[in-house]
């Protein structure tokens, strides 16, 4: 797709066949570039443009556009705002070698998305008009993906219910659409180790719920406890299963791994927790390796029981915003669990120079991840 300031891009496949008209800012008006990259923070500044589709019941998906940055109108009686029907995704963009832009696995969060349409009765996106829509952006504000090391161009693609009506239903109208954030590391430590508090009360998610799709009724839920943690000196918390509240699911944002004794272990996709793309990157980037994996249920009291013992080597989380980040603490039942001197793993280290090093074009990528936009 080769983006001009006034086009009209053929996009054809599925459902919405059809085109994706660009209208974009001229130079005089777009806004400055951010000068100082270290101070971005993460999700706080937003590009020139962005990508918007509607979904009407009959006609399918149609007037795809990429066009200037703007507020959304929207009726006050859109089912968004009173059942919840709203899914998002993330995904990053990066400033590679020789100044080229890359993406990684995008077509993986597209599958995502369209599981979590289907869990809250959403029409799928037509995966073709999502893709086209979502590189001619980050080739339309290809200037914002920033070049300091830590640094991307966070990609936000979200789905919400816009009829006008009251009353439990799936909406008949909905609007795609997809922003993006210059930004930096996600925790504001970067990526030194963190300190996580094991939530050994409150639920993200249960089996049967919606604990795998990516829905912001999910990290609305997960406020509360996050908050408090944080009060107390916690980046995030670790959360546990909803019946026992004893087998480990997700540390806050991200998939959590440990290494116990050599093996890699990280909780299964059993329905309650999000099937991250950076977390099945991980795994088969410690399989190429020779290192063994294991998804299974692993419980906090098997953890401690390894910390103790000593063979608890290593811990951390992985996710697109979060990238790969250490965990250098869990404090569960007023017991403060150092792990590895507090200090970043070996293994740890390891998948995060390897998985940076491939999104960033500067490592070899065996398995075709990576996808160049510019």
């Amino acid at each position: 797709m080769e983006i001009q300031p006034t086009t009209t891009a053929t996009c054809s496949g599925g459902e919405g066949q059809g085109t994706i008209s660009v209208d974009l800012l001229p130079p005089g008006k777009r806004r400055a570039l951010p000068h100082d990259e270290s101070t971005l923070g993460f999700g706080q500044q937003f590009t020139d443009h962005m990508f918007t589709m509607k979904y009407t019941e009959g006609n399918g998906w149609s007037d795809a556009r990429i066009g200037p940055y703007r507020p959304l109108v929207l009726d006050p009686a859109a089912l968004v705002f009173h059942y919840g029907q709203e899914i998002f995704e993330g995904l990053k963009a990066y400033r590679g070698s020789g100044g080229h832009v890359y993406m990684f696995r995008p077509d993986k969060n597209i599958a995502r998305m369209n599981a979590s349409a289907d869990r809250v009765c959403m029409p799928r996106i037509d995966e073709r008009l999502f893709l086209e829509g979502m590189l001619g952006l980050v080739l339309a504000d290809a200037g914002w993906v920033p070049q300091s090391p830590g640094t991307s161009l966070y990609i936000r693609p979200t789905c919400i219910a816009t009829q006008p009506a009251i009353g439990v239903r799936a909406s008949s109208e909905y609007l795609f659409y997809i922003i993006a954030s210059p930004s930096g590391a996600y925790f504001t430590g970067g990526c030194d180790p963190i300190k996580i508090l094991v939530e050994d009360s409150k639920a993200r998610a249960a089996p049967g719920g919606v604990g795998d799709a990516k829905a912001g009724g999910n990290y609305a839920a997960s406020m509360v406890a996050t908050m408090k943690a944080k009060e107390k000196g916690f980046a995030q918390v670790l959360w546990l299963d909803a019946a026992r509240h004893e087998y480990v699911e997700e540390a806050g944002t991200m998939n959590a791994f440990f290494v116990l004794d050599g093996t890699l272990v990280t909780p299964p996709l059993n329905g309650s927790i999000l099937a991250g793309i950076t977390r099945d990157s991980v795994i088969q980037i410690a399989r190429d390796m020779g290192m063994r994996v294991e998804e299974r249920p692993v419980s906090i009291h098997e953890i401690e029981s390894a910390w103790r013992d000593g063979g608890l080597q290593e811990a951390f989380g992985t996710g697109t915003a979060a990238v790969i980040t250490p965990i250098g603490e869990l404090f569960y039942k007023n017991e403060h669990m150092i792990i590895n001197d507090g200090k970043t793993g070996h293994a740890t280290r390891h998948f995060y120079d390897v998985l940076v090093g491939i999104q960033h074009g500067t490592r070899p990528d065996t398995r075709g991840w990576r996808v160049l936009v510019a």
